[in-house]
């Protein structure tokens, strides 16, 4: 990863510039799958790498413990890959958007848009979890224009003014402002996805529900980031997290509730295309992917 690159992700993500993510080239992609009614696409936009050096996962557990983590799973012990994707819905006069990527030369969102058969034009809403750059990049484009111009903007009135606070964002804050409307979560926010509040990440981060009759799935933002750790070791620290005594509170109640009711999920960290159920796993819990069979491309 280049500095300018580091620099740009660690301003915008406000994180320590030692523990940046390292964005990894993947191959632009969207796979379909049905929601009752609904269609909905995964879309691939980068991996990261992210340093196992006590700044990011278990920051109060440290890097001995993490390492532990990482080789009862069997993965590498150095660094947590982590996916970065975004989930676009098909609805009745809207294609919805949720989270846009990193938006900066690994970004591959737009790509995978465009396998999914849609244009950045189409889009009707942009919904945003929370305002890490890793799911607000995607907003505007390289010479700093909207990119989907003819879209509102989603996001909590909390994340917004959380947003406008962060000087490394001005470019995007004055590019998008026009195009903003923010809400109190628990509003529904489009005809069947509701925003709901799962605090401690960043002060207005949210979830969305999306509803078909009986059938749902919720896009979790940014509740757990790595299928192994946040997974196995909900209660350790995340060093993302704005709030994290609330932030470890928030992920062991979310994951205790889905585990519970077997509702699927998208996470936008877990590996792509990030579809699939939470389950209970000793004190902990283990991520069960949905069978490729369940997807079209």
């Amino acid at each position: 990863m280049s500095f300018k690159l580091a620099l740009l992700l660690s301003a915008v993500l406000a994180v320590p510039l030692t523990a940046a993510p390292m964005p990894q080239p993947v191959a632009p992609e969207a796979r379909w799958v049905t929601v009752g009614a609904l269609r909905v696409a995964a879309l691939h936009d980068t991996d990261f790498l992210i340093p196992n050096d006590g700044g990011t996962f278990g920051v109060d557990a440290g890097v001995p413990a993490v390492t532990a983590v990482l080789a009862a799973a069997g993965a590498p012990t150095d660094t947590v890959r982590v996916g970065v994707n975004a989930l676009l819905v098909e609805l009745p006069g809207h294609f919805v958007l949720i989270d846009t990527g990193v938006g900066v030369a690994a970004s591959q969102l737009m790509p995978s848009l465009t396998a999914a058969g849609v244009k950045p034009g189409d889009v009707t809403d942009v919904l945003i979890t929370h305002s890490h750059g890793d799911h607000v990049g995607g907003l505007i484009t390289s010479d700093g224009a909207q990119a989907f111009p003819n879209a509102k903007v989603r996001m909590s009135a909390a994340e917004w003014t959380f947003l406008q606070a962060n000087t490394g964002a001005a470019k995007l804050v004055a590019a998008i402002t026009p195009q903003v409307a923010t809400f109190t979560p628990g509003t529904m926010v489009v005809p069947g996805i509701t925003a709901m509040s799962i605090p401690g990440h960043t002060p207005g981060h949210v979830a969305y529900e999306i509803v078909s009759g009986k059938v749902r799935l919720l896009d979790i933002g940014d509740t757990a980031h790595s299928t192994i750790v946040s997974l196995a070791k909900p209660d350790w620290s995340m060093g993302f997290d704005s709030d994290k005594a609330v932030g470890k509170v928030s992920r062991r109640a979310e994951l205790t509730r889905l585990a519970a009711s077997h509702e699927m999920i998208f996470a936008p960290h877990f590996p792509y295309p990030g579809v699939g159920t939470i389950a209970a796993k000793g004190d902990g819990f283990t991520w069960v992917p949905a069978a490729a069979s369940s997807f079209t491309n």
